[in-house]
């Protein structure tokens, strides 16, 4: 089972004036995403990556670009990012490019916070659509850089925060309509482990601390073992099973 690091792209212009951006064209990242994307990019830049996709959307290409000269800077092989559509922001239709505070008198708006799975975007598609094709993308890209890279592969996959919360709603076995618990903050890093017998998530919405441990060891293949989950806890990645 390969590992999987969800990226949030970094702050935009849009999130900084409360827009919904959606899919417009144009949306970057602004001088604090900037630098966002940049330590994101050099904490996951202690970890070789088999792949790195991304969102077709500008500023999820952006924080890719930070990733990529963090995996250059940290002696890595040469990683490509590339774009897969079905990781693209929720397509919010009428409701794109409108203030966040206008949306929020919208009837829909309490349809979205307390039972999404029921919310059908004016002009645009279900949130049960959205988390049907990023889920169905995320799973098959992990079994193909299972396949290739084998077990230990790390592989990054940037994307939105409501396609992110999405992915780790179903990683975790809930329901749809609780994934606005979840909080994806921008260029926060999550961590998904996709087992034969369920998924684990290792870490959500984390903004700082070390992600070496996720790195094979040069030499050293994983032991075969369970993937019952440990009563108790188990003994974490320092211990002689990782």
């Amino acid at each position: 089972m390969a590992t999987l690091l969800l990226v949030r792209h970094g702050r935009t212009t849009a999130n900084a004036s409360g827009m919904l951006a959606g899919r417009t064209p144009g949306v970057r990242l602004d001088e604090l995403g900037t630098e966002q994307a940049a330590r994101a990019g050099a904490r996951i830049g202690t970890v070789p990556l088999a792949a790195l996709v991304t969102s077709p959307q500008e500023r999820c290409r952006q924080t890719a670009k930070a990733i990529v000269d963090a995996q250059r800077d940290g002696g890595h092989a040469a990683t490509r990012a590339v774009t897969e559509k079905a990781l693209a922001e929720c397509d919010y239709g009428e409701w794109q490019g409108r203030p966040i505070k206008e949306l929020m008198r919208e009837p829909l708006w309490k349809t979205v916070q307390r039972q999404p799975s029921a919310a059908v975007f004016p002009g645009g598609e279900s949130m049960v659509a959205m988390q049907h094709r990023a889920v169905a993308a995320v799973r098959r890209l992990d079994a193909a850089v299972s396949h290739e890279h084998g077990p230990d592969a790390v592989w990054v996959a940037v994307s939105h925060g409501d396609i992110i919360k999405s992915v780790l709603a179903d990683a975790l076995g809930m329901h749809l309509d609780l994934f606005q618990r979840i909080s994806v903050d921008p260029a926060s890093v999550s961590v998904v482990r996709y087992a034969p017998e369920r998924p684990y998530v290792l870490a959500c919405n984390t903004h700082d601390g070390d992600l070496s441990w996720l790195a094979p060891k040069p030499g050293r293949r994983r032991r075969s073992r369970s993937q019952d989950a440990v009563v108790g806890g188990g003994a974490g990645p320092a211990s002689a099973d990782h």
